[in-house]
């Protein structure tokens, strides 16, 4: 029973999946979106759920910093509820404040990525640091 943590943005949703005892998250992918046209990635997701045998989402939830709720957080709980209309799955929303700025900063200082490698990973490390400070949480 597996987890499948997601990081919503507007052109890309990180992924990342937890492994079968629900105590490690692992990056999986990036998938492009394009939310202008309407195109979510969903089929992507298919295809990783049914891979994964994922029984659960967490999606981030990008709070304002005075814990309002704003465009992007409006656009990821969007996202929620289309995953709950395709795959009847629970979705659970994690706090994801800074997690993105967190994962650009490890990526700096620990493996001094460049900037170019950067954007090629970071919807993902931020997938997986939404998923694994969720199982922290709850597990």
């Amino acid at each position: 029973m597996r987890k499948m943590g997601l990081d919503v943005g507007s052109r890309t949703v990180g992924v990342a999946v937890s492994d079968p005892m629900g105590w490690t998250a692992q990056g999986v992918e990036i998938i492009k979106i394009n939310e202008d046209l309407s195109e979510f990635g969903l089929d992507r997701v298919a295809e990783l759920v049914k891979e994964y045998g994922v029984t659960e989402f967490v999606v981030g939830l990008p709070k304002n910093m005075n814990n309002s709720i704003g465009p992007r957080a409006e656009a990821s709980m969007t996202y929620g509820d289309m995953l709950i209309e395709r795959f009847g799955f629970p979705v659970v929303y994690q706090d994801e404040r800074l997690t993105t700025v967190q994962a650009e900063r490890m990526l700096v200082e620990q493996a001094n990525t460049s900037r170019a490698k950067r954007k090629k990973v970071i919807d993902k490390l931020a997938a997986v640091m939404i998923l694994q400070n969720y199982l922290d949480k709850n597990f």
